[in-house]
This record gives structure tokens, C-alpha cells and sequence, in this order.
């Protein structure tokens, strides 16, 4: 007779063949149609903003990695249990497996632009299992060593090859991607370019942010669990809502209007003060205003929704738009179509504006309404419907917990107040007096500012402070708030100890 161990195991094996068959079906019906990622969406639309804020704080940009580790665990649980319920009566077992698969279709079937057999790979893995659970447990009494040898065989197997399938099936439905039309794009040169950074724009210090922050560095946060692949052939752009003149726009026709290329800082809301979570890149594109006077926006259309493809969407004051601010429908990226993981082929670019209402990617539509009759994604989940950037600093070097040597040592870092601008920067050593540090040159206001302070470092531990002040004379606060529901504030603090 099987043990509970062995019905575990049963149905451990059961689970991992829905979800590595449901994985193979997805290579035919699209990466998001798979259970995994279908209810790992809903999840993570439904999560409350301090969950979300405990798992960027924890997991930092790793946090939908972690997500799916959970949702597995969670899964092999539950098929565990199922599958020592089996031991009493199979019913129990398809029950188990029927709940998996009405979870896993309802997921699917309500994810934005779902296509018709989304239910598909959740109804054959579900299918699979069922199998392999009647197989596994519907058999004659193990009594010999044999039978309990060629079980646990069978059980082991059948999980390792799941697993084997379904890795391999995910790891192949994601490497079909649109990098090769990415690489066809020929970005045009803009009429309206910045001019070549001056060298004193970054002093070039280890550990020190580089004024540029490279694609491959720049910070990925979005709500996605499969990057969204669009070709520059088949995407569009449909601008529409309270407006006199809707326009729809192929990739070819942005790409054949005025651009204009610009430094700007781009920050996450959920980042904590010294956190990680801003870069500053070159981006070429398509003056959003430009675009907003060609429509002709109605009265009351205070507000522009933008809507990726796969529904994500943020809502952006319609007057912050067009008001001068080189705010743009972004094509490239640091002299480069955009990657695919920050939005090829478009995306939206908007100085001062932390990006969870302003810095769609995979960009659709976009839609002129007002703040009265529509709250974007973040703000049904209770943050605040304005995100100006909040004037923040941040030490980069020395490290916190460094150790340097006693003597000369350059406190150096990066402050930022997009679209307004940073006037100064100030450092304190313990309880001493604020210093003023020297600031490098910026190309605008819309973008991060390097610092340096010379600092003749005395043994023994102490504690380094910056604080900012932007172009307003407004100086950064003390009071420390956490990033929900409109940005982290307080003064960044790195403890060393000089040798």
C-alpha cells in the first residue's frame, strides 16, 4: 500500500506535468497563455501597493522571479496534499487538478486582448496531470522492494522530465523574440540633437554612477512576467478619446516626423531614498505636445492615459504634456532602437515625472479623458494620481560599510529634481556643519547631477549625510516616508569606518 510520502510524491509529479505540458502547448499558443504567467498576472494586478512595495524592497528588479519561485512552492504544496487525499478516493485527486485548471482558464481567458484559446494550454496540462495521477496511484498494492523501487522511479521520472519540458519549453517560447526586425530599425538622425556633453559633466570616480547610465544597467520595473513583443511592422499607435481629430500612427510615419534627442533622468516611485531604482539615458523621439496639438484636445481632457499592449496603463496631466517640457514618444535609447525589455518599439519619455504615471512602454494608445472618469493602473491600487519627482541625493561613494584608508578621500554621488533642476548639494560628516560639495555640469534640468566633496577621513567610524536643493531654493526633507503613495523622502546616510 502507498504511503502518504509516495501520494505526495504522486501528485507533485501530477502538478509538474500539467505545467510542464501547459508550457510546451504555450510554444503554439503565445508565452502569456501559459498558467504560470496568466495567474502570476493576475496576482500581480491584485497584490496590495505595500506588497509591492515589500517585494521591490526584498527582491529589488528580481521580484517577478520571485513571484513565480512563490507561486511554485505554493503549487507543489497543494499537489502534495491532493495527491494524499488521492489515496482515499481519486475524486479527490481530479477535484485537486479541476480546481488547478478553472484557476488557471479564468486567468488566461481575462488577461488584456486575450485570444480565444487562451484556455488551451491550461486545459491540456490540466488533462496530463489528471493522467499521470491515475497512472501513478491507480495500480495494484505495492507490497515487494521492487514495486516501491520501480514507484518512486516512475514518480521521480516523470517530475524530472516535467520539469526538463517545461523549462525548456518556457526558455524556447521567450527566445522567440522580435530582436531581429529590432535590428533592422534605422534610427534617423534628429534635427534638434544635444550638443556633445561637456567632460566636466562626469568625473569618472569607481563606484561613482557615470553620468550615462548604460541600457544594460538601466533599471527594469514593470508589472510584465513575459517582456511583450511587438515588431516595428505591425505596431501602431492610435491616439484618440475627447479629441476633435483622432490619429492613428504606423511605426514608418513616427519615424518620418520631427524628433528631438534629450538627456533625461528617469525614476521609479518605488524607489528608496539611496536606492537603485533611476537612470539617465540619451532618448530620441516625437514631442508628445506635437502629437496633442495635431488632435486637438477638448475641453475637460485634463488627463492622458497611455496604454501598453498588454493593458498596463498610466495617466499623465494633460498640461504637463504641453507645457514645454520635452516630453516624447521615445524611439531610441542611448543612440540605439529602443531594447525590447524597455519598450521597443516605443515607449513614453516624460521629465519630472516619476514613471508609474508617465513611463509606459510597449506603448498602444493613447487616450485624452479626465482624472474624473478614469484611474490608471497604480491609481486603483492607491497611489496618488500626481507623481512630480521628489529632489533626492544619494551617496555612491564611499560605499556604506566601506573601509577606506585615512587621508584623502572624495564623497562623491548623484542628486536629481527633474525639470527643476539642482542648485546644491551639501555633505555632513557626523554632527558636523553642512558642506558644500562641487557640482559637475549638466546638459538640462531634466536630468541627474554628479557631486564631489573632498574629505580628509580620520580613523574610526562615522556617518556621511547629503541633502540636496533645487533650482527653486527648495531643500530636500529630513522626514523620512516610505515610497507609497507618492515617492520615498529623507536624507541618504552611508556609515564607514576610516582605517
Amino acid at each position: 500500500m502507498l504511503s502518504k510520502r509516495n501520494g505526495a510524491l504522486a501528485g507533485m509529479a501530477a502538478a509538474g506535468v500539467a505545467l510542464g505540458v501547459a508550457e510546451v502547448v504555450s510554444i503554439l499558443t503565445g508565452a502569456t497563455t501559459s498558467p504560470l504567467v496568466s495567474v502570476g498576472g493576475v496576482v500581480i494586478d491584485a497584490v496590495p501597493a505595500p506588497v509591492k512595495d515589500f517585494a521591490v524592497a526584498v527582491f529589488y528588479t528580481y521580484d517577478k522571479i520571485a513571484l513565480q519561485a512563490g507561486t511554485l512552492l505554493i503549487l507543489a504544496v497543494f499537489a502534495a496534499v491532493v495527491g494524499i487525499l488521492s489515496l482515499r478516493r481519486m475524486m479527490y485527486g481530479y477535484a485537486g487538478i479541476g480546481l488547478f485548471a478553472v484557476i488557471g482558464v479564468l486567468a488566461a481567458m481575462t488577461r488584456h486582448d486575450a485570444p480565444w484559446y487562451a484556455f488551451v494550454p491550461t486545459v491540456a496540462g490540466a488533462l496530463a496531470g489528471a493522467g499521470v495521477l491515475r497512472w501513478l496511484l491507480v495500480r495494484p498494492p505495492i507490497e515487494s522492494y521492487e514495486q516501491r523501487r520501480f514507484f518512486l522511479r516512475a514518480a521521480g521520472g516523470t517530475l524530472a522530465a516535467a520539469f526538463v519540458a517545461g523549462f525548456t519549453a518556457r526558455w524556447w517560447a521567450t527566445r522567440r523574440n522580435v530582436e531581429a526586425d529590432r535590428a533592422t530599425v534605422r534610427i534617423p538622425v534628429p534635427p534638434d540633437t544635444v550638443a556633445p556633453l561637456p567632460s566636466s559633466a562626469d568625473a569618472n570616480l569607481p563606484d561613482l554612477a557615470p553620468f550615462v547610465t548604460p541600457n544594460k544597467d538601466f533599471y527594469l520595473i514593470d508589472t510584465t512576467l513575459v517582456v511583450p513583443q511587438v515588431s516595428s511592422q505591425d505596431w501602431t499607435l492610435r491616439i484618440h478619446g475627447r479629441v476633435e481629430k483622432p490619429l492613428t500612427l504606423t511605426f514608418e510615419e513616427l519615424l518620418r516626423r520631427p524628433m528631438i534627442e534629450r538627456y533625461v533622468t528617469l525614476a521609479c516611485v518605488s524607489n528608496d531614498v539611496g536606492g537603485g531604482l533611476i537612470g539617465n539615458a540619451k532618448w530620441q523621439g516625437v514631442r508628445i505636445a506635437d502629437l496633442l496639438d495635431e488632435v486637438r484636445p477638448k475641453a475637460g481632457a485634463d488627463q492622458v492615459v497611455s496604454r501598453s499592449v498588454d493593458g498596463w496603463t498610466a495617466g499623465t496631466p494633460t498640461a504637463l504634456l504641453r507645457d514645454g517640457r520635452d516630453a516624447m514618444l521615445a524611439i531610441a535609447m542611448n543612440g540605439e532602437p529602443l531594447p525590447i525589455e524597455h519598450g521597443f518599439p516605443v515607449r513614453m519619455v516624460v521629465p519630472g515625472l516619476y514613471g508609474y504615471v508617465s513611463a509606459t512602454k510597449w506603448l498602444a494608445e493613447l487616450e485624452l479623458t479626465s482624472f474624473a472618469d478614469f484611474d490608471a493602473y497604480w491609481i486603483n491600487r492607491g497611489w496618488a494620481r500626481e507623481g512630480p519627482v521628489k529632489t533626492q541625493s544619494r551617496i555612491d561613494t564611499p560605499r556604506d560599510g566601506g573601509r577606506p584608508a585615512a587621508g584623502q578621500v572624495v564623497i562623491a554621488g548623484v542628486a536629481w529634481a527633474q525639470h527643476r533642476g539642482i542648485s546644491k548639494v551639501e555633505v555632513r560628516v557626523d554632527d558636523g556643519p553642512w558642506q558644500q560639495a562641487k557640482l559637475a555640469a549638466v546638459p538640462s534640468i531634466d536630468t541627474w547631477r554628479q557631486w564631489t566633496l573632498p574629505w580628509t577621513a580620520t580613523p574610526g567610524k562615522h556617518r556621511l549625510t547629503v541633502r540636496a536643493t533645487d533650482n527653486g531654493g527648495d531643500t530636500q526633507t529630513d522626514a523620512v516616508a516610505p515610497p507609497d503613495p507618492d515617492g520615498a523622502t529623507g536624507w541618504h546616510s552611508v556609515q564607514v569606518e576610516v582605517r
